[in-house]
């Protein structure tokens, strides 16, 4: 259930406006944070900066060479950060957005390319349907980098009790707004002619491909 927690220093954290500032603090000071999304819980970091994103990177034991997305409160947070994934990737992935979708936008000037993994010329972007406190925090530091508060590989965790108690420690802040789906985002690839849809999850691939050939 929501409510106050205790991380092992003893700093309470709880889903509440004292949590979001904590949040906010913690990213900006260039620490991690667990915040809650759509599907499951997120380990995530100011996607502005490759240092931080290299200690998630680490704690999460995630391959360098593995992509992580960015999270933005809404797709123009996104644009605003990558403005050469306008056009008609942008297009299809208005017709998906907010949702549990991971989406893959071209990305020519390989910006963010410490999450691009081995192809900075695409970046993955998650414009979820997030709960208010995760949406005040992105509201309030712009983009973060954001995959699953697990280690690599591991199941994906609806509750904080769920995320391995490594990653708690090794957070800053973390905020518990209860059980979540658990499943984890359907992942399409909008770089090419067509949508590829390239993981399956929270959305069927027939649902995720019929939306955005609707949108092209």
């Amino acid at each position: 259930m929501p409510g106050t927690r205790t991380r092992p220093e003893g700093t309470p954290v709880s889903a509440s406006g004292a949590s979001v500032e904590a949040a906010v603090a913690a990213i900006r000071a260039g620490k991690l944070v667990v915040l809650p999304t759509d599907t499951v819980y997120g380990l995530c970091c100011d996607g502005y900066r490759e240092a931080p994103f290299r200690r998630l990177a680490a704690l999460k034991r995630r391959p360098a060479d593995v992509p992580v997305a960015l999270l933005a409160a809404d797709l123009d947070g996104v644009l605003d950060a990558c403005p050469e994934c306008r056009g008609a990737a942008a297009v299809a992935a208005r017709a998906l957005v907010p949702g549990p979708y991971t989406l893959v936008l071209p990305n020519p000037a390989r910006r963010f390319r410490w999450l691009c993994g081995t192809t900075p010329e695409a970046i993955g972007v998650r414009v979820a349907a997030l709960p208010p406190e995760s949406k005040a925090v992105l509201e309030r530091v712009g983009v973060l980098a954001a995959t699953s508060a697990n280690r690599h590989g591991e199941p994906d965790p609806a509750r904080v009790e769920d995320v391995p108690r490594e990653i708690l420690d090794g957070c800053g802040a973390v905020v518990d707004a209860g059980e979540l789906p658990g499943t984890p985002s359907t992942v399409v690839d909008l770089t090419g002619p067509e949508p590829v849809v390239l993981r399956e999850g929270a959305v069927s691939a027939e649902d995720a491909l019929s939306a955005a050939a609707g949108a092209l």
